[in-house]
């Protein structure tokens, strides 16, 4: 199974959810790998977001974690990698078929391969301009997106979704990240109203996560969080045949 992680924008929860995922599939038994395809924002030596991941869910035997490339500037990746080192630099980006070989390589090993990608759907991650949303579409894969809790949030995640559907994304899995403890009521009516745009779309509506979850992050805390995020019951047909929310065996 292949799994593309996104958000309707940064900062949504993304590396959360794909802790949370990978701490449901490892508890079911499967060999999980989690891949990002570019890393921003942190220097050489530093802790990305898989590693992270590995580290929350205490470096298990089961989990392997990769990245593309990472670079310093806390940046969509071209940006980055063109503050950092000039056009040379966006020239030696990963090409959409290297991310191809290297999620490919690890489905091969794994059971379940997580890509989590940077910033939303359609951030370039190539020199050629290609976004998370053709890496999916190339891989087959089923694609997960996350969103968030507050205002404006509605906006960003119809846009993403119908992007997505315009893709060839005829199914997916919507969850919303950092949901707070105490909502008011714009979150309460929020959640009520992403849960109507999944169905709307034809996706999936998998639940919330808690906010606050990473400050007192532990295996068992995502293995809970995970384990309460429902499931896409299969896959559904997409208009070039090939299926999406659901999994690539």
């Amino acid at each position: 199974m292949i799994h593309v992680i996104t958000g309707t924008d940064t900062d949504v929860g993304k590396t959360v959810a794909t802790a949370a995922l990978a701490a449901r599939e490892l508890a079911s038994g499967r060999r999980v790998a989690v891949y990002k395809p570019t890393q921003t924002g942190v220097r050489p030596g530093e802790a990305g977001d898989a590693q992270s991941i590995a580290a929350w869910l205490g470096h298990p035997v089961g989990l392997q974690v990769a990245e593309g490339i990472r670079l310093r500037e806390p940046m969509a990746p071209v940006d980055a990698a063109l503050v950092e080192g000039g056009s040379a630099a966006v020239a030696q980006l990963p090409g959409l078929a290297e991310h191809l070989a290297r999620v490919n390589q690890l489905a091969a090993e794994y059971d379940t391969v997580l890509v989590e990608g940077a910033g939303g759907l359609l951030v370039e991650l190539t020199a050629a301009g290609e976004s998370i949303a053709d890496l999916a579409q190339a891989l087959g894969a089923a694609l997960v997106v996350v969103s968030r809790p507050d205002l404006g949030t509605l906006n960003h995640t119809a846009l993403t979704l119908e992007a997505a559907v315009r893709r060839g994304f005829a199914s997916g899995t919507l969850l919303l990240g950092s949901y707070p403890a105490q909502p008011d009521a714009l979150h309460r009516r929020n959640l009520e109203n992403l849960q109507q745009l999944a169905a709307a779309h034809g996706w999936h509506w998998a639940g919330a996560l808690p906010a606050g979850l990473v400050s007192g992050v532990t295996e068992k805390s995502l293995r809970t969080a995970g384990m309460a995020l429902t499931q896409p019951r299969a896959a559904a047909p997409c208009r070039d045949g090939v299926g999406r929310g659901g999994t690539r065996d």
